[in-house]
């Protein structure tokens, strides 16, 4: 058995040709797609890179293994205490772990473990290649990583590959040399120049005046603006995202070609997936992955198994999935067991069969860009804020995914009895979850008693005299009521650097 797991930061499914997408960014992804079987609706349980990594390979939700956000207490596994043994839990029952004791050989290609600091993520890796550039490596250094470990090891059997691109992740750092392939296709449909002067108006970090000029600075990279003043620099944005795409792409297409050389393409298992989405407007949010809304936890998952979705070739599987669901479907496919503890399930028998086998609805949580978690469940996405990122959102807000996917109409107001299912399914998810937790904490909570998500903590001073400077002096009273103890804290002395992360 031969796996290759391609696992894309910030990809949101939506921009992918065979998810519909106008702009042909991903050629290579597609073929995949028409020979395999495609999933509609798979979720991160956890929003951002770190959370989100985590609970896929812990198979366990954020509230359970602590890790929340990209900084504080959070950022790192909950201590087991007195009860941990030789070996820790999540060292037992990690994903790796799991399809090693399967017989199967575990190799990754990226940098996640050293870029956020959670060596523990590579407990259960046989082999650990990382190119060391914080995370700014490109597709064509991290494919070139990965065919070489593909010439030296491909025809021996019982392998499991992750190979982990960075690209899509702002600031879309493709080289010039790559060209524009989509200066002259149009933006996406949905976007207007209506909603973007009404967003210029409107607070919050990553939001149109605030994108990359407040508290974040980076590079020299011309894909990215820094503001959304014009149409012409948010369609720099739609560009430089989709360009980023289409570069990765390519280089997967080197990947699956070096496969192909060795004889073993056809026989070896090859899956597309992301750690979450990406924000290009909805919500206000700019080039950002913050909230727990259906844009930034809908992520692709393609897989082409040989042996079981070749009957299947261009089935889209439209059953509501956590993506550490498939995490636990891997394990069984691989022959192995999913651990008691995790809260992934496998889908494995319904993929087999050909049929549609998912949850009723999907609790998601964000809790480095925002505080907040949302209930996914028929047609609905129902968000529940508990810090918004300085944004002014309402503490909850409904949308219907299906009419409205970019999440422009919010309908909480108008469908009470819906906001209400979700509630009472959020509260039995809550009160489950903290009952079984072996810590007894939430780590939200703890999020916000440290002075809330990454991008807020300590920026809240400033960000008031900066939105009185930018003719957004009417926000400024309503966020130091909601944020009073943040209003008084001390100001950032720095400039975060991009790549400070």
């Amino acid at each position: 058995m031969r796996i290759l797991y391609l696992d894309i930061d910030s990809l949101r499914a939506d921009h992918l040709g065979c998810y519909g997408y106008h702009r042909d960014t991903t050629p290579n992804i597609d073929r995949l797609a028409a020979q395999g079987v495609r999933m509609d609706n798979n979720h991160s349980a956890n929003v951002l890179c770190l959370p989100s990594r985590t609970a896929l390979w812990a198979g366990r939700f954020g509230i359970h293994t602590g890790v929340t956000d990209h900084l504080g207490t959070t950022a790192d596994h909950f201590l087991e205490g007195p009860a941990r043994g030789f070996r820790s839990t999540y060292g037992s029952t990690n994903w790796m772990a799991c399809l090693r004791r399967a017989g199967l050989r575990t190799v990754t290609v990226s940098s996640f473990a050293e870029r956020h600091s959670i060596f523990t993520w590579l407990g259960g890796f046989s082999e650990v290649y990382s190119i060391d550039k914080k995370s700014v490596e490109r597709a064509d250094e991290v494919a070139e990583t990965a065919t070489d470990w593909i010439r030296r090891n491909a025809r021996t059997d019982n392998w499991f590959l992750h190979v982990n691109f960075w690209d899509v992740h702002w600031p879309y750092r493709v080289p010039a040399e790559f060209g524009r392939p989509f200066e002259r296709d149009p933006i996406p449909a949905w976007y207007s120049e209506e909603i973007r002067r009404a967003h210029w108006q409107l607070p919050g970090i990553q939001s149109a005046q605030d994108m990359f000029d407040f508290h974040i600075k980076f590079p020299a990279y011309d894909q990215l603006p820094a503001q959304a003043a014009s149409m012409a620099d948010v369609r720099r944005m739609f560009d430089g995202y989709d360009t980023s795409v289409r570069y990765v792409d390519t280089y997967i297409g080197r990947i699956l070609d070096a496969l192909d050389a060795e004889g073993v393409l056809d026989e070896t298992a090859v899956i597309v997936s992301a750690d979450h989405g990406e924000c290009l407007g909805e919500l206000n949010i700019y080039a950002g992955h913050r909230i727990a809304d259906q844009i930034c936890s809908r992520v692709p998952l393609v897989i082409r198994w040989p042996g079981i979705t070749d009957p299947q070739a261009g089935r889209v599987d439209g059953a509501l999935h956590y993506h550490f669901d498939w995490s636990a479907t891997v394990i069984e496919l691989a022959g192995g067991q999913v651990p008691g503890v995790w809260h992934g399930r496998s889908f494995a028998d319904a993929l087999r069969a050909g049929t549609e086998c998912g949850r009723d609805y999907l609790v998601i949580e964000a809790g480095a860009g925002s505080c907040s978690r949302s209930v996914r469940f028929d047609d609905w996405l129902c968000i529940r804020m508990y810090h918004d990122c300085y944004q002014c959102l309402p503490e909850i807000m409904l949308f219907n995914v299906r009419d409205d996917p970019h999440e422009q109409h919010d309908l909480a107001t108008a469908r009470p009895e819906v906001v209400g299912r979700a509630m009472v399914r959020l509260d039995e998810w809550h009160t489950q979850m903290m009952r079984t937790s072996p810590h007894g904490r939430d780590p939200l909570w703890i999020t916000l008693h440290e002075g809330g998500p990454q991008d807020t903590r300590g920026w809240l001073p400033q960000y008031l005299e900066r939105l009185a400077a930018t003719g957004r002096g009417q926000w400024v009273e309503s966020l130091k009521k909601k944020y009073p103890r943040e209003a008084v804290a001390a100001h950032r002395d720095h400039v975060r650097h991009a790549y400070d992360l």
